[in-house]
């Protein structure tokens, strides 16, 4: 990486560029929309800037030409075009025209990223045991895949101090109640459930909480005060609910004597904070430790019966890129019609969405928001609903998707669009 920024230097010093610059399209016409993210990051990467062309040919990146831009280009088969000065400057005219929906946002620094994951969480196709967790990260796959660099943390890291290190925070398939996912009806005999009881008992008590739900409220805390602080947060599934639930539950034990040792409070539905959620209110918990739901807030179970695989659809808002640029950006894509997929979180209940908080995805004929974001703090936060874009239905056990398989996925851009979004020049707001 130092040997690429000293020769880029070089050639920017010395004038050897081709006074041009490099257009990555993202419309229909690009071979590999995933691997296109990558590059972005990795010219920011190398402290060059991107320019991020808001609602142009698909949400287009532009930055300046080098050859060894447009190897990496090619190497990584993404499409791209060189345009002259001249050509750019069109462009950018084009653009700013006041009766045109679109605007260039200035991407200037690569943003540090963490994902929140279990230490036995499952690793390549190759590398499972028994004892790893048996499902994937759809984040997790899309970063890899894209080549954009992140680093693993859980809760030892950051009830030590570590998570101001970073920028941008995902939150793996979490259950942050302490109630492992609910998944004891099914799977308290698997050895992977097992372990994953031993691993979380063993932690709390090594940082000294006597139960698991209470280690993760601190870790929920956590989370909170670095997304007030300014970071960028992202979770899905059922790192969504759960996060918001487990906030609004503090003092509450709503796990059932399986998980934690001790009963239930059988009041607890009568002592719901909602103004300690970032996302929700006016839920109801599901009490019943067999039943495999959380609350209220999931559409899985309302869903059941008015929606089909091959109907299951979920539209992208159309905002303003010149006056809401930040819904403009978590919402770039080639299709504004994305396939749905589902999860133990699958979507969200819109009457159980605080009335602020911003809905950029949703199936309007069923009630329910896919994907939702809001400010908390100096900071903001992006929910989205489901488990994988391109595995309808993944279950427990399933192999990882190949994304190689799906280079031009909707419905991973998505992810990809928030993960560049805390490069973002921030813009004054207009009045």
């Amino acid at each position: 990486m130092k040997k690429i920024l000293v020769i880029m230097m070089v050639l920017i010093g010395c004038g050897i560029s081709h006074a041009a610059y490099i257009l990555i399209p993202m419309d229909n016409g690009q071979k590999n929309h995933l691997k296109a993210y990558g590059v972005a990051y990795y010219v920011l990467k190398n402290n060059l800037d991107v320019d991020w062309l808001l609602n142009y040919r698909g949400g287009a990146f532009a930055f300046k030409d080098l050859n060894v831009l447009e190897n990496e280009c090619a190497i990584r088969g993404v499409s791209f075009e060189v345009i002259a000065d001249v050509q750019y400057a069109a462009i950018q005219q084009e653009i700013s025209n006041p009766e045109v929906n679109q605007d260039i946002v200035k991407l200037q620094k690569a943003p540090k990223i963490a994902v929140y994951t279990p230490k036995n969480a499952s690793g390549p196709r190759t590398d499972r045991t028994a004892l790893a967790l048996p499902w994937d990260d759809a984040v997790t796959l899309a970063l890899t895949y894209a080549e954009i660099p992140y680093e693993k943390i859980y809760d030892e890291d950051i009830i030590t101090g570590k998570l101001p290190l970073y920028d941008w925070l995902h939150l793996h398939h979490e259950d942050f109640t302490g109630q492992y996912g609910k998944f004891y009806a099914s799977y308290a005999g698997a050895d992977w459930y097992k372990e994953d009881v031993r691993l979380n008992e063993e932690m709390a008590k090594k940082l000294g909480f006597k139960k698991v739900s209470q280690m993760k409220l601190e870790v929920a805390k956590r989370i909170r005060d670095f997304t007030s602080g300014g970071g960028y947060l992202f979770a899905m599934c059922s790192a969504t609910d759960t996060y918001d639930i487990a906030l609004a539950m503090e003092g509450v034990d709503i796990c059932a004597e399986m998980f934690d040792g001790d009963a239930a409070d059988p009041a607890m539905n009568s002592k719901i904070d909602y103004s300690r959620c970032f996302a929700f209110t006016n839920w109801k918990l599901v009490t019943d430790p067999m039943h495999y739901e959380y609350s209220s807030i999931d559409a899985t179970e309302p869903r059941a019966g008015k929606v089909q695989k091959e109907h299951d659809f979920f539209t992208l808002f159309d905002f303003s890129a010149k006056w809401d640029p930040v819904p403009t950006m978590l919402c770039q894509d080639h299709e504004q019609v994305i396939k749905g997929f589902m999860g133990q979180t699958t979507a969200f209940v819109k009457s159980q969405i605080k009335p602020e908080v911003l809905i950029m995805g949703e199936n309007k004929s069923i009630g329910e928001a896919r994907y939702i974001h809001g400010e908390f703090g100096k900071g903001t936060w992006t929910f989205y609903g489901g488990h994988d874009p391109e595995d309808y239905q993944h279950m427990v056990y399933d192999p990882p998707t190949d994304l190689a398989l799906h280079p031009n996925s909707p419905g991973y851009r998505l992810i990809l669009n928030n993960v560049l979004f805390p490069a973002a020049k921030k813009k004054k707001q207009k009045t």
